[in-house]
């Protein structure tokens, strides 16, 4: 089912959250740097995020469930975009976050539950948006075209446009909604950067954050419950301005 009074108030949460947590990088963004301002101290990115799932969940509970009943999220590709402050010349903050895309849960278990197929079968699918904050660590010299780096920081994870697929009414009894927490979890990351023009770089990383819900169905008032961690990794190439 679409929901856009959630998209708001998810877009809401998102804003009030990407504000407190990047107020401290504006303020340092109103000193500059460097005298000089040989140094580019920003940089925005653009490129393609592979989510990798790992999911692992709890066995599906409520009235009518049969034993082993699960479910595994889809792997997808969506539109990348960041945005760093250079803080020093090894350390900088990063705030990236992908388009939101469309991600699907497909059943694991029982072939069929009664007489409908279950195990295979695309049951449920919902938006995501996922901030995250990074503060990464550059090795190697700035003058250094290729300079591998590492970041730790926090993930902020919430769901919309929730929907029970056709598959997934069937496999509850009937229409059914959805309900997903949202999440906060640590993340982390690994990736290299190619200075490939003065205000130039192409980049390349591998991430990890822990994304975890508490999932609710709601069949006519028949509610069923699962624990998901969804485990995602990350592979994202982009390129990036520097200014």
């Amino acid at each position: 089912m679409n929901m856009p009074g959630e998209a708001c108030r998810a877009a809401s949460v998102i804003t009030r959250l990407v504000g407190a947590a990047t107020a401290g990088v504006w303020l340092a963004a109103a000193t500059p740097v460097r005298a000089d301002g040989e140094e580019p101290a920003n940089s925005v990115r653009a490129g393609l995020y592979t989510i990798l799932y790992h999911t692992s969940a709890d066995p599906i509970r409520g009235p009518f469930v049969p034993a082993g009943l699960n479910l595994e999220a889809e792997n997808l590709e969506t539109l990348y975009f960041a945005y760093s402050r250079r803080l020093t010349s090894h350390f900088e903050v990063e705030l990236a976050m992908g388009y939101p895309p469309l991600a699907k849960t497909e059943g694991r278990g029982p072939v069929s539950v009664g007489s409908v197929p279950y195990n295979g079968q695309t049951i449920s699918s919902a938006r995501w948006i996922a901030p995250t904050l990074l503060l990464n660590y550059r090795f190697l010299d700035e003058g250094t075209p290729i300079r591998p780096y590492i970041g730790l920081g926090v993930n902020y994870t919430t769901f919309y446009d929730r929907l029970s697929t056709g598959a997934g009414n069937a496999a509850n009894g009937g229409p059914t909604s959805l309900s997903l927490s949202a999440s906060v979890g640590p993340a982390a990351e690994a990736g290299v950067s190619w200075r490939v023009a003065s205000h130039f770089s192409l980049y390349a990383s591998y991430g990890y954050s822990d994304v975890h819900s508490n999932v609710i169905t709601d069949t006519a008032g028949i509610l069923r419950r699962t624990h998901v961690n969804f485990g995602p990794q990350a592979l994202v190439f982009s390129a990036g301005y520097l200014f």
